[in-house]
């Protein structure tokens, strides 16, 4: 057996392919590491919504001053009264309210801890300094609580992070086990049908874990199944699509769409007050942000502001549904012209 040179045998062991595929899995580490580090490791509050309950004159008194506040951390709302001011919470209108009291030296300060913990922990130390400054005192009130299991209401933001991990896994496998790039319409369309058993399975599986099992949760179980086919769903098309594309590299491009970028602007470490702006305009868009915000609002909010999520869901679930039998349609045709 003649010798091999040591470069023969990298070159044998490294496949340029090989090499692009380590270029990319590098490019993508990197991707990640900034995302999450530019999302999560400075967190400012920006334009919350905040009501304001007073008599006229010390309402537009106090709106004045917040407006004023370095950074425009807070976007005032004079309400009529504190009834109001609960109810936009509930329909996460606001994201926390102030109630004066002009007869007296303390005020109430209304918070939703549901929506996320840091967010109504952060209000509170912004307001308490603020009241503080105009010595004044507030006394907090959390109208829409985490449930006890659930403390830093980070169990929606987990249950969809496992939906959309259930979603690109269970399309990637499908794909790659008989080549990444279907070979016509009947077996992406079978694909599809696969994909949308393992949405349902999955979607139950997770609201029974975080409903009736573990008690993380509060909320309706069938809404969450619901929600969870749909998240399951929309990320697996989503994932077939981009692999019907793309090939192998669709995989690539889905971790990039919803982990590396998905996950960080979701809203669940940092609700999207807190995100940077990049991250806050990108995170309703993308299924972990629309599916998290969904989630907190079947748990906690009575299903209230829901429709925009739900929306975003479909579209991902529908394209992808759509891109995925258009390319199968397309490769067919292509190797249809290819045959002599």
């Amino acid at each position: 057996m003649p010798h091999r040179s040591f470069l023969a045998e990298v070159r044998d062991a490294v496949t340029p392919r090989a090499t692009l595929l380590v270029v990319g899995v590098i490019a993508l580490q990197l991707l990640f590491i900034a995302s999450y580090v530019g999302a999560l490791h400075d967190p400012k509050p920006k334009d919350v919504p905040f009501g304001l309950v007073a008599p006229q004159a010390a309402a537009e008194q106090a709106a004045t001053r917040i407006e004023r506040l370095p950074g425009s951390p807070l976007d005032p709302r004079v309400l009529p009264d504190e009834a109001t001011a609960r109810s936009r919470l509930t329909h996460r209108d606001i994201d926390a309210a102030l109630v004066i009291d002009p007869r007296g030296s303390t005020d109430t300060l209304l918070v939703a801890s549901g929506g996320g913990r840091v967010l109504s922990t952060t209000l509170t130390t912004l307001v308490t300094t603020l009241e503080k400054s105009e010595r004044r005192t507030i006394r907090t009130v959390d109208v829409i609580p985490s449930a006890p299991h659930d403390p830093n209401g980070l169990s929606s933001f987990y249950l969809v992070i496992g939906w959309c991990v259930g979603g690109y896994l269970g399309a990637a496998a499908l794909a790659v086990s008989a080549g990444a790039k279907p070979s016509n319409p009947t077996r992406a369309a079978i694909r599809l049908a696969v994909m949308t058993l393992v949405a349902i399975t999955g979607g139950l599986g997770g609201a029974l874990i975080t409903g009736p099992l573990l008690d993380a949760l509060p909320g309706s179980t069938a809404a969450l199944w619901g929600l969870g086919t749909l998240i399951i769903f929309a990320v697996g098309a989503a994932t077939l699509a981009l692999q019907g594309v793309f090939g192998t590299i669709g995989i690539g491009l889905v971790i990039l769409l919803v982990v590396i970028l998905g996950n960080p602007s979701a809203g669940g470490a940092l609700p999207p007050p807190l995100l940077p702006p990049f991250w806050k305009a990108i995170g309703p868009a993308l299924p972990p942000g629309a599916g998290t915000w969904s989630t907190r609002s079947i748990a906690y909010f009575d299903h209230h502001a829901m429709t925009t999520s739900l929306l975003v869901l479909a579209a991902w679930a529908v394209a992808g549904t759509a891109i995925t039998l258009a390319a199968a349609t397309a490769r067919r045709r292509a190797n249809a012209t290819q045959t002599p």
